[in-house]
Parts: structure tokens; sequence; C-alpha cells
């Protein structure tokens, strides 16, 4: 066989493998994304643990865990917002037996050690089946790392990583003893999708530190039965993000009817669809041009979040 002929075997064998690899990964996407059967959540235990509980996706996720026949320990650091929560889903699910307890606590200013007795000692005797960290905390606005405070710096960390550690540290042994269990960590697509998020980079940090966890202790206790995963959301509506629903920022009600159907498949995923196809394209694009555009648009978030903190210092009334 001539060089030529070679190479054009050789090419055409190549391109054969690509095209092939990218249908069988179109084919698995669709299978995964309407096909495939969600899981029975209560055969994993019949209590869910949620933090940050009392807002946004934690808050959406305590209603569906509720809506399935799942008993709930609700973790969030305000009693008087986690009473109302509970409220809100005793009254909701009136029709089916759902017992709601509550426990204060706070990530920010709690020790570690404390946090997990803490745990330890609410869910003894309970047969905790999930668990969902979904406690978050993120700048108001984009700025850069030399202006991230301290106070700021040190809360984010608590809250995210810190945080989802001891509550998972406190959790996985009662699943390692009965052999089955799910953890879910609410990750953020800025790490799982995006080349960089400039500007607003301890979060993303955090949450980098949560698809990382979640894959690790994920292949750690695959065979002892629990079911590990970080999900990884582009921008939803909720008080965090500041922003509206719309086509591609889904409500955190819509966002959580989409997160319940992955439980206990990979161990990182983006279940929302449009956030999917959102990822899709943006993989497409040369990183150096996502980082370009980035970095244009949070500078300017930056200056709209100064130009709004300079008009509220303005507006404050002289003190006595």
């Amino acid at each position: 066989m001539e060089l030529v002929d070679l190479f054009m075997v050789s090419t055409t064998a190549l391109g054969f493998i690509f095209v092939l690899k990218n249908l069988f990964n179109f084919v698995k996407w669709v299978w995964r994304m309407f096909f495939r059967a969600p899981k029975n959540l209560t055969e994993y235990g019949s209590w869910a643990i949620i933090t940050g509980s009392t807002d946004g996706i934690g808050k959406a996720m305590a209603h569906e865990m509720a809506s399935k026949g799942l008993n709930l320990l609700l973790l969030g650091r305000n009693p008087t917002k986690l009473e109302a929560t509970s409220n809100e889903i005793r009254e909701k699910n009136n029709k089916v037996s759902v017992e709601v307890k509550c426990l204060v606590v706070d990530f920010e200013k709690e020790n570690g050690e404390r946090i997990k007795e803490r745990v330890e000692e609410a869910i003894e005797g309970l047969d905790v089946g999930i668990l969902v960290n979904s406690a978050g905390l993120a700048y108001r606005y984009a700025r850069f790392f030399h202006e991230v405070d301290s106070n700021l710096m040190n809360s984010i960390i608590k809250v995210n990583v810190e945080g989802t550690t001891w509550i998972t540290k406190a959790v996985i042994q009662k699943m390692v003893d009965k052999k089955k269990g799910a953890i879910i960590n609410m990750g953020s697509g800025s790490t799982v999708v995006l080349p960089s998020y400039p500007l607003v980079t301890l979060y993303a940090a955090t949450k980098a530190y949560l698809a990382m966890f979640s894959r690790s202790i994920s292949l750690e206790y695959k065979q002892q039965g629990i079911d590990i995963q970080c999900q990884a959301p582009l921008f939803v509506s909720t008080k965090m993000t500041k922003m509206g629903s719309s086509v591609f920022v889904p409500t955190a009600e819509k966002y959580i009817k989409s997160c319940t159907r992955w439980i206990g498949y990979e161990s990182v995923v983006e279940p929302y669809l449009l956030h999917s196809l959102q990822g899709f394209f943006i993989r497409a694009i040369p990183d150096p041009l996502v980082d370009s555009y980035l970095l244009r648009y949070f500078l300017y978030w930056r200056k709209r979040g100064l130009l709004k903190d300079s008009n509220t210092t303005n507006n404050l009334p002289p003190s006595s």
C-alpha cells in the first residue's frame, strides 16, 4: 500500500471513529435526559436531610422530597424561616404522612466538629437515606479577588466547603452501615461547563471543590451502595442569583423537577435540559473566546455593583 493510500485509510478510520463516538454520546444523552427511569428515592431510606432549606434550590428540593413521601430534617441558620418552611411543607402535603424536623445550624459561625456532633445527635434513630447539600454563599456582585474582604472570604469557604464536608462526614457512616444512601451536592455550571469564572473566583473555586469531592467519594463508596453526585446548574432564578426567570433561567421549582430524575446515577451532572444544551454549545467555542466574554461580562456587573453601593452610601441619612 502506498503512503498516500495509507494516509487516506487512516484519516477515514479516525473520522469514522470520531463520528461514531459523538453519535454514541448523543444517543446516551437522549436516553438519560428523556427515557431513563428515575429511581425510587424512598428505597434509600425514609428520611432526607437538606441544608440551605429555607430559600431557593434547597427549599424547592425540600418540597419535592416531601411530595415523594420522604420525611425531612431541614437545616438552616434562621429558626423563623425554618419554622415557616416546615409549616408550608406540612400544609402542602397534608394528605401524605410527612414528618418534618428542623435543626438550626450556622455554617459561618459554628465549628466544623461541633456541626458534625449536632447533626449526628439529630439523626440518631432516623433512617437517613438522602442528604442534599444545597447551602451556598456567593458575592453580592462580581469583584477582583483582592477586593473580597476577609469576612466574606471566610464565610464563603466555611459555608460552601467546610459546611458540606462536615455534614457529609456526619451522615455517611450511617449510610455505610446500612449499605445504601444518596448524597447530592449542589455545585455550579461555572466549574463544569465554563473554562473560567473571573471576578467570582472564590465562589467558583469552592464549587470546583464540590465537583472533585463528589467524583472522588463517589468512587470510594459506590460499591457500598451509596450514590454520590454533584449537580451543576447554570443560572437559576433564586434570591442568591438575583435573576428573574426566563427560558434559560428556570425557577428553583422548575429546576428541581429535573434534578430528582438524575439522583443515583452519574457523579457529576447537568440535569436541566436547556442548561445541558447551553453547555454543549459553550464547549464548542474556543476557551480564549469564552474567557474574554466572561471577563467583560463580569467587569460590567462589577461596575453596576460598585455604582449601586455608592448610591446606597450617598443616600444614607446623616448620623446624629
